[in-house]
Parts: C-alpha cells; sequence; structure tokens
C-alpha cells in the first residue's frame, strides 16, 4: 500500500494513506467540524490556498454530484480525511469523492489521527503544513519545504479566485431591486438566494471601482465572502458606498472589509471558525442561531456599544458565544450592515436566511417603500 505523510510547520507529521490526487501541496492547514457539505466545502473559494481536514471520521459518503458545487472548481490546496467511504450511497450522486479530487488534482490523504490533528491546532493554531505522497526526501527537508510556502498573513487572493469579467444573476420572478455583488469568492448560492427574492444580481470583479459599482444604478451593494487576509483589501470603492448612502450588506470577507473601512482593525485568529456549527447571538433581540462559518480573521471591535465612525454611529450587532468574537456590524443609520458568517448556508444550516429579507428590507426604506420584513432595531445585550 503506498504511504502519505502530512507535515506541519513545526515539525509535527502524519502519516497515512494517498486520497485523491497523488504529489504534493502546499497550503495554511485548517480544519471544518461539519459532519456534512463537504462538496460544498471544496468548492468554495474562500478555502483557497488552504489545507482542509474534515473532524467528521467518515467522509464521502454520498458521493459527488453535479448540482451542489459553490464554484466551477475545488479551491482547497488539499484534503486530509480520516475513513473515505467505501460506497457510495446516494441517488444524486454521478462519481466518488475520491474520483473527483483526482479528476480535480487535488492531493489528498487519509490518516488515522484527525483528532490529535484538530487538537494540535486548537492548542497551537493554524499553520501551514504539506502533504506528501510516497515520499522520497527525509522529513526534515519536508519541514523546510513546508517553512518555505507562503503564510496567509499579507496574502492578497481575493482577486485570484474572483470573476474577471461582470455577469448577471437575473431575479426569479419579477425583479425588485438591482444588487451590485462584488466578488471576493463569491459562492454560487448567494446570488441565489438574492434573486428568489427578487434581486437582479449584477456580479462584479474583486477590484471593481466605486464607479463601476454604481454603473449598474444598483439599490444595494453586497461585497462576498472570499479568501486572504482583509488588511490586504483596498477599502476606498466601499468607503465611497458608505458616503453616498447606498445601502450595504457584506458577509464574510466583506464583513472584515466594512470593519476596516469604518476605521476598525482586523486580526488573524488562532485556528478560525470552520463548520456548521457555530453559535452567534443577534444582540438587538438576544436570539441565538447555528450558523455556517469559514474564516481565519476577524474583525476588533468594541463589544460594549456603539462606537463613531466616519458615517456616523455604528455597533455590533452579533458575536459569537464561544469565544466572544464579533460576528456582525452595523451602521445605526440603518443603511448598512454586515455578518461574518454564511446566511446563504448552503449545505446548512438556514437560520439566518433572514438576512438577505433584511438586506431587502434596507433597499426598500431606502428607496420610500414599505417593507415586507421590518428591520430589528432593540438591542439587548448580554
Amino acid at each position: 500500500m503506498n504511504t502519505a505523510l502530512l507535515v506541519l510547520e513545526d515539525g509535527r507529521v502524519f502519516h497515512g494513506t494517498p486520497y485523491g490526487a497523488e504529489g504534493e501541496t502546499f497550503g495554511e492547514m485548517v480544519f471544518n467540524t461539519g459532519m456534512t457539505g463537504y462538496q460544498e466545502t471544496l468548492t468554495d473559494p474562500s478555502y483557497h490556498r488552504q489545507i482542509v481536514a474534515m473532524t467528521a471520521p467518515h467522509i464521502g459518503n454520498t458521493g459527488v454530484n453535479d448540482e451542489d458545487p459553490e464554484s466551477g472548481r475545488v479551491w482547497v490546496a488539499g484534503y486530509v480525511v480520516r475513513e473515505p467511504s467505501r460506497v457510495v450511497s446516494n441517488w444524486r450522486a454521478n462519481r466518488s469523492l475520491d474520483d473527483y479530487l483526482k479528476e480535480q488534482g487535488v492531493v489528498g490523504i487519509a490518516i488515522p489521527g484527525t483528532r490529535a490533528l484538530t487538537r494540535h491546532l486548537r492548542e497551537r493554531g493554524a499553520m501551514r503544513a504539506g502533504i506528501f505522497s510516497a515520499p522520497s526526501a527525509p522529513v526534515g527537508e519536508l519541514v523546510e519545504l513546508v517553512r518555505e510556502s507562503p503564510r496567509m498573513e499579507g496574502s492578497d487572493l481575493a482577486r485570484e479566485v474572483a470573476t474577471g469579467e461582470t455577469y448577471v444573476v437575473p431575479a426569479a420572478g419579477d425583479r425588485r431591486f438591482t444588487v451590485a455583488a462584488v466578488d471576493l469568492g463569491i459562492k454560487g448560492m448567494t446570488p441565489y438566494r438574492m434573486a428568489e427574492r427578487g434581486c437582479e444580481v449584477h456580479v462584479l470583479p474583486a477590484d471593481a471601482t466605486f464607479e463601476q459599482i454604481m454603473a449598474v444604478s444598483p439599490d444595494g451593494v453586497f461585497l462576498s465572502n472570499g479568501p486572504g487576509d482583509p488588511a490586504t483589501a483596498d477599502v476606498t470603492a466601499l468607503r465611497k458606498v458608505l458616503e453616498a448612502g447606498v445601502p450595504f450588506f457584506g458577509i464574510c470577507f466583506g464583513n472584515q472589509l466594512f470593519g476596516r473601512a469604518l476605521g476598525l482593525s482586523t486580526y488573524k485568529l488562532r485556528y478560525g471558525h470552520r463548520g456548521v456549527n457555530q453559535p452567534v447571538q443577534d444582540v438587538r433581540t438576544g436570539k441565538v442561531e447555528i450558523s455556517a462559518h469559514n474564516h481565519g480573521f476577524a474583525v476588533r471591535a468594541p463589544l460594549d456599544g456603539p462606537f463613531e465612525t466616519p458615517y456616523g454611529p455604528a455597533e455590533v450587532s452579533h458575536v459569537n458565544l464561544n469565544d466572544r468574537c464579533v460576528e456582525g456590524l452595523r451602521l445605526r443609520n440603518g443603511r448598512a450592515f454586515s455578518v461574518q458568517y454564511h446566511p446563504e448556508a448552503a449545505a446548512g444550516p438556514h437560520d439566518a436566511a433572514y438576512l438577505f429579507d433584511e438586506f431587502c428590507a434596507v433597499m426598500a426604506a431606502a428607496r420610500g417603500e414599505a417593507a415586507e420584513h421590518p428591520i430589528p432595531t432593540s438591542s439587548v445585550r448580554s
């Protein structure tokens, strides 16, 4: 049986067998706690240049289909599982996960110690790693190769995964709003969720200027999720959107850029939040949502009340109940808000889908129309 190695930059080595394509690959080693949705994870552009370990012990049961990808390709740099499914059992599947990874050229490894790997990353933090199929070099040399690979801090990656040209996702049914969505690594389900609410979504490249954004005459502007360090991104266009008072909604990377546009800083989390089971509290209502996450950076903002920005008072709207990380921001004038998680949430959960309704309500209010779904305004802090 062929052997493979997972090598971490601190010298920790895990032995296993090749899974998917064979070869070598490098990236930031992270873990995902979802028990399902591996196809959506693999095709999420936010995982660009990351090696993802799945903490669920059995992966690949439902195979791979052509309906669930979140983009046109697999973006993960490498894939780590404990026990690959030997049988594919789902009526929608048309190939196995192993075959899919080989087809996409994604180097993977199956190791018996995914629990030990996860505990190591929780103690030491996310770090660079490499997967080597049938390695011929000594482990010491492999560790050096890993340490020569690029770090996530300081990496400007959004433009590497974003669309090169604008495209339009038409509204489902009657068009109520026009949305300019800046693609920083957008998932396919996101414009679909807006389209089913009557939004015609113009998806623009990551480097779209304020003039290009406004050229589509948007009722609202959306900034998507995406990979990399938010400190590397230019927020000039977003600041002009906020100055103009155009309704704004951002998720994940878009939340981090919103924070930076407000004058806040961002920082690297120890090991990040990745999975479909993060408890987040809406501090306006006290409601707790179970949410889907994929981020290694966060916004640093005061949790104890409103703070001033160049665009008026703002506040933290959502917090993570595991570590008190900032999970949402909003301007108190009601024109702009963001969250650090995925309200489109394919393959679930769907607790946060109401945020798309809130975005529509903000756009309707900006046009002087009555909103179908009122926006919460109360502030309950715990």
